[in-house]
């Protein structure tokens, strides 16, 4: 097998793997061999035979290469005329930050269609440890949230959060509930790494430190610390800015986030801060004003974006 070849197939394997969760000890465990063999598979210092890129598809379940299969090409005739109606399911990115933002909140919040997958039941099952009581209103996949008086962070469901990168979101909310508290991280990631330092460096300025500990981020807030200068994300993420905002709706006074991600999922997030009583300006721009609040308990019902069926009506285009 090619070099180039193994290391595009080994890059799979890694993203794979980190998708479900899991870290290199862990998949080794799943196919019977060693950390130290997954780890030259996923550099591309290894020979896959098919039977094994067989085995570590089964384990992660994800084909990793497809081979054969049939025609891979079609064939589209037309100009002909569409009509009828699509069900449009809610971003599962910005339901994932509104679970998270839902930690905000001293009241009940519900929120509207949100998407019933994987990474959503992980938080649910962390907020659920927490204390928090989360039920499904019927099939439409209404949620509503109500959090306890004190959260539980002593026993937070460590399995769930480490199979999901979003429970990074966790530190926003949270640095405004305990002067000090642990946060599993997923996927054996790295204090410093290109995925976590950037949370770290918007998160400072409100008083937070975080030390990574064996699996876990150790996480102290100094209350005396307070945003003075624009805070400047150093990498445009949408989690990254995210956190940011959740960190900020409950300062009171004015936070400057600069550099920000404008993308639809972060607006998401911004109207329902909106909701919740912060103040937030430049919403769809790189510069966002937040004014905070002393403390948010309100009763709120959200609607994430594209929530509603919407017609299709497609015509051939002009000559």
């Amino acid at each position: 097998m090619p070099l180039d070849y193994k290391g595009r197939i080994g890059n799979l394997i890694r993203d794979a793997r980190q998708h479900r969760g899991l870290t290199q000890q862990q998949l080794a465990e799943l196919l019977s061999t060693s950390q130290s063999a997954i780890n030259r598979i996923e550099k591309g210092h290894q020979n896959l035979s098919l039977e094994m890129l067989a085995r570590i598809g089964e384990a992660l379940d994800s084909e990793i290469v497809a081979l054969g299969g049939g025609p891979v090409h079609l064939r589209v005739t037309g100009p002909t005329t569409l009509s009828g109606t699509i069900a449009v399911k809610t971003s599962k990115n910005a339901g994932v930050a509104l679970l998270c933002a839902s930690l905000l909140n001293r009241g009940r919040t519900t929120l509207r269609k949100v998407a019933r997958i994987e990474e959503v039941n992980r938080l649910l099952e962390v907020l659920s440890s927490l204390g928090v009581q989360t039920r499904w209103l019927g099939d439409s996949g209404d949620l509503e949230i109500i959090p306890p008086h004190d959260l539980d962070l002593e026993h937070i469901d460590e399995a769930a959060a480490r199979r999901t990168r979003s429970v990074i979101m966790f530190l926003g909310p949270l640095l405004h509930r305990s002067d000090s508290f642990d946060l599993p991280y997923a996927g054996g990631c790295n204090l410093g790494t290109r995925t976590v330092e950037p949370h770290m460096s918007a998160l400072r300025p409100f008083g937070l430190e975080v030390k990574a500990t064996d699996g876990s981020y150790h996480a102290s807030v100094d209350r005396r610390i307070e945003p003075g200068r624009p805070i400047v994300l150093t990498e445009r993420g949408d989690t990254v800015t995210e956190n940011a905002l959740m960190a900020a709706a409950l300062h009171p006074g004015e936070t400057v986030i600069r550099n920000a991600s404008s993308n639809y999922m972060v607006q998401d997030l911004c109207f329902f801060l909106q909701r919740l009583g912060v103040q937030i300006d430049g919403v769809g721009t790189t510069t966002l004003r937040v004014t905070g609040c002393e403390s948010i308990d309100v009763d709120v019902d959200y609607s994430p974006a594209r929530t509603r069926s919407r017609p299709c009506r497609c015509w051939p285009p002009r000559s």
